[in-house]
């Protein structure tokens, strides 16, 4: 199946079979996908935190509005963008880059001096804003390359952010969660979304061709 066909394969999940476990080999794809998503000046502003704990999952129920999915799935994935941009956070992406490509030391300072002028100004909530941007762009992938996969997956907003980065320490990390991720396989007999029409509006509603 191609792209198109996979997306149109998925749905938003309901109903998880928690009896069954997305393999490892799969799950590292998924992640590596994200790892692979184009990033603001590449920067990779963001993390995603694994978690297949079942006792951990459990505790995330309360603080995903009771939504038994986080539960159920096999995996769910966190993704927790930077709270802020530092001149270190800046420093060191480019330093890798560096490295990785051969590159004469400082080569990226005129770019990264500008990179700070922007972004060091700004408040954390205004730099917040500007990493989580970025986690969206992970998710996205992640979803596709799930459908790729046969893995079901379930994009998710409705937690609570606050006591989510409270229980996964995310503050120590300089981080804090944006987006949930379950995966895992639909209970299709339990699912009430299963079997319903893919809805979307038109593409000639949707798309503006301007030549």
């Amino acid at each position: 199946m191609n792209l198109i066909d996979n997306l149109k394969w998925r749905y938003a999940t309901k109903k998880y079979d928690n009896t069954k476990k997305v393999a490892a080999a799969d799950v590292a794809k998924i992640v590596e996908a994200a790892r692979l998503a184009p990033t603001s000046s590449g920067m990779q502003q963001f993390r995603v935190l694994v978690i297949s704990n079942p006792e951990l999952k459990e505790k995330i129920v309360p603080i995903a509005s009771g939504q038994q999915i986080v539960a159920d799935c096999s995996h769910l994935l966190v993704f927790a963008a930077w709270d802020k941009y530092t001149e270190e956070r800046i420093d060191n992406i480019y330093q890798v880059t560096t490295t990785e490509r051969g590159l004469k030391e400082g080569h990226f300072n005129d770019y990264t001096n500008r990179l700070k002028a922007v972004y060091l100004q700004q408040t954390a909530e205004e730099n917040f804003v500007h990493t989580a941007k970025q986690a969206y762009i992970g998710l996205g992938l992640a979803i596709a390359a799930a459908a790729e996969l046969k893995v079901d997956s379930t994009p998710m907003e409705g937690f609570n952010n606050a006591a989510l980065d409270e229980l996964l320490e995310l503050g120590e990390q300089g981080l804090k969660s944006v987006l949930l991720l379950p995966i895992g396989y639909r209970d299709a007999e339990n699912d009430w979304l299963v079997n319903m029409k893919k809805v979307r509006n038109a593409e000639a509603h949707f798309a503006t061709y301007i030549q």
